[in-house]
């Protein structure tokens, strides 16, 4: 266990540390992430700036799970990108608008999850084994399967993404702090706060939606 002393001097030490892709990725998640809680369609050309760097950084630090996960966050943005921009033919207004998820979809979102991280524990656990000491399966398995529910959901403009981005965060701060990524665990407390607010914001979309429905 890490003294208070011991972590105040890692971070200095990882902000001190950090590289310019680093900064640049850092401040285009929380751009994106502000942009996705206004629902404007800039939180995918931003997003995608974020995501494209970090599969580098996951990568270089053997976070396979969490370099698959900003794979499919590319993939995912320019689906979320085609959604969000999709227009009725005569109408000319947006088809998708925010909505909460029915018993249904949480029971396909809780599975999802559930299968994303089955799947990802097993695969980090043999990569550990063989490839990659430093790998921390069970963990970086959770922050990853979260992330993909959230990116899912986001793309259809859910207000549960929210909750599985808090999810993903929480467990990131610490993940890429014992990595020695200081700045971008900086990052996912300030992504928490705002998936946080994101949540509220969302949450009273869908009621106004729902009232005009």
């Amino acid at each position: 266990m890490m003294s208070v002393q011991e972590i105040i001097n890692q971070f200095i030490s990882g902000i001190q540390q950090t590289g310019p892709l680093e900064f640049i990725a850092v401040l285009a998640g929380i751009a994106s992430v502000w942009f996705s809680r206004k629902e404007h369609i800039l939180v995918y050309p931003v997003g995608l700036i974020n995501t494209i760097i970090y599969i580098y950084l996951s990568i270089k630090g053997q976070l396979f799970g969490e370099a698959s996960v900003n794979f499919y966050y590319s993939v995912m943005s320019v689906y979320g990108w085609v959604l969000w921009t999709k227009k009725d033919a005569h109408t000319k207004t947006l088809l998708l608008h925010i909505t909460n998820s029915s018993k249904k979809e949480w029971i396909q979102q809780l599975a999802f999850f559930g299968a994303f991280y089955l799947l990802l524990f097993v695969l980090l656990t043999w990569l550990q084994k063989g490839f990659a000491p430093e790998a921390i399966p069970w963990a970086d398995a959770f922050a990853s399967a979260s992330a993909y529910t959230g990116m899912w959901l986001m793309a259809r403009k859910k207000t549960e993404s929210w909750i599985w981005w808090i999810a993903t965060n929480m467990a990131s701060i610490p993940l890429y702090f014992v990595k020695g990524y200081v700045f971008t665990s900086v990052q996912f407390f300030i992504l928490l706060i705002l998936a946080i607010a994101g949540l509220i914001e969302w949450k009273k979309r869908a009621e106004k939606q729902q009232n005009i429905e």
